[in-house]
């Protein structure tokens, strides 16, 4: 049992436990509990590789889980598992509980079967690695994508003092300068620029360069869509319009320290695998975004 990962469940449903329970006892250390107080403590306890909590739970809700366990085993593997659209709790669970994919419920058992998979082979793989910060005098830069010039205003406002801020209401215009500048760190942007869906390309971004962290600043409100850009964009953070200057601040700072931590430990970007998108045409981006994609890969 020593040799094999451990996988922690959790969800109030016995039934839903006992299920999982037997699609992957064979190959991990299986460990379930209805209670997201005896999950955290689970977690202290002992090396857990993955932790896959339910939302809608009566005594801890699943964001709040994901969050504790960040908090005290942050090399862990989480992922939130849900039937329902709580809005709030999924984007908890990104801002809060940084979750690396979730899982739809009723679930399709070759499907969470591979996902946790990656999750377990990425948490082994990452076992004892840590970062040293160093600070290599390059100023980093932050840049906006958005055609309301406020969101540049705002964010020049609250970070030029230390980061490099640019802006473009062009996503085409926007991986020109994310193909000429190596410094760029985090992107804030909106998921529409002039009407356009721009979430494609942010996906493929992340996939060709995964160091790079994404803030979404948006007023859109689609479930499916945060879905997507988690599991196929490895998003940092989802953030509301109309801007919330303290909470934008915050994020910026954590997005940098989080670039800094895997420009010192490169394996870490691991943690940073897109999923692969079910239907190859949705990944679809023009010949001149992939033209500085390919700028990109070649730098890199």
């Amino acid at each position: 049992m020593t040799d094999k990962a451990t996988i922690l469940f959790v969800d109030d449903e016995e039934a839903i436990l006992r299920s999982l329970k037997m699609l992957f006892k064979s190959q991990y250390n299986v460990k379930t509990t209805t209670d997201g107080n005896e999950a955290i403590e689970i977690v202290k306890g002992q090396t857990v590789h993955v932790v896959v909590s339910d939302q809608r739970m009566p005594i801890m809700p699943g964001v709040e889980v994901l969050r504790l366990v960040k908090e005290n085993s942050p090399n862990t593997m989480r992922l939130l598992l849900t039937g329902y659209s709580d809005w709030t709790a999924m984007v908890g669970s990104v801002n809060e509980g940084e979750v690396f994919r979730f899982i739809n419920k009723p679930w399709v058992n070759e499907e969470i079967k591979e996902t946790v998979s990656q999750a377990v082979e990425i948490a082994m793989s990452l076992t004892g690695i840590q970062a040293d910060i160093k600070d290599s005098g390059d100023k980093l830069g932050v840049l906006v994508i958005d055609d309301d010039p406020s969101t540049y205003d705002s964010v020049k406002g609250l970070v030029e003092d230390k980061f490099s801020v640019k802006s473009t209401a062009s996503i085409e215009e926007a991986f020109g300068i994310l193909s000429e500048d190596p410094n760029i760190a985090v992107v804030v942007t909106e998921v529409k620029i002039g009407g356009e869906d721009v979430t494609e390309p942010l996906k493929k971004l992340k996939e060709i360069y995964p160091s790079i962290l994404t803030l979404i600043l948006t007023s859109f409100q689609d479930t499916q869509l945060l879905i997507d850009l988690i599991n196929q964009g490895q998003i940092f953070r989802f953030m509301p319009k109309p801007i919330l200057p303290k909470l934008l601040e915050m994020s910026i700072n954590a997005a940098v320290r989080h670039y800094k931590v895997c420009q010192a430990a490169p394996m870490l970007l691991k943690r940073h695998a897109v999923a692969k998108p079910k239907d190859s045409s949705e990944m679809k981006v023009s010949g001149k975004i992939m033209g500085y994609l390919q700028k990109i890969r070649e730098r890199l």
